[in-house]
């Protein structure tokens, strides 16, 4: 009998709800964590885009973080591989449905060698853009180009820049 008052009494002091709410912190960190992502979307049968990450960290408002860099391949209407982005870190925003890629950002058009440098770069799936606000070098078999902000369609095949700073013809 004094085993079970014991064991009443911890019970009962251990309920105490005297503790101050302001000291108990929310978790603001990753939800889930993976490794060696690999994500593809197709549209008939063809893949149209792969992205691939070494990890993945989500967040319980669907947020994602890919702290060791973002890679994602993107394929022309025959499943041909036409496009990639490169970046040291990776975020998805799914409030906004909105891909940023910081670092160093490389995009290369690989069907007309044009390749893009930047320190951040957006792609947005619903649109089917790209587009900054930095710095940005384009470099093409003929040309190098420089510019502050820049717009394209995801394929990098057209694009425009808000303010051109510089062309160089015949650099390359």
């Amino acid at each position: 009998m004094p085993f079970v008052l014991l064991v009443c009494c911890v019970a009962y002091i251990g309920c105490r709800e005297d503790v101050d709410k302001s000291q108990l912190a929310f978790y603001e960190g990753p939800t889930r964590v993976g490794f060696d992502i690999v994500l593809h979307h197709s549209d008939s049968a063809i893949v149209r885009t792969k992205l691939t990450a070494e990890k993945q960290l989500e967040f319980r408002n669907g947020n994602n973080e890919f702290p060791d860099g973002i890679v994602i391949h993107f394929f022309d209407k025959d499943g041909v591989l036409s496009t990639t982005i490169r970046a040291d870190r990776g975020f998805y925003e799914k409030r906004t449905n909105l891909y940023r890629g910081e670092g160093d950002v490389r995009v290369h058009n690989i069907l007309k060698d044009q390749k893009l440098n930047s320190e951040e770069l957006f792609w947005d799936p619903s649109k089917k853009k790209i587009y900054t606000e930095k710095f940005v070098t384009v470099e093409e078999p003929d040309r190098i180009i420089r510019g502050t902000g820049m717009e394209a369609d995801e394929g990098f095949n057209d694009y425009t820049f808000t303010k051109v700073t510089g062309i160089i013809d015949n650099a390359l």
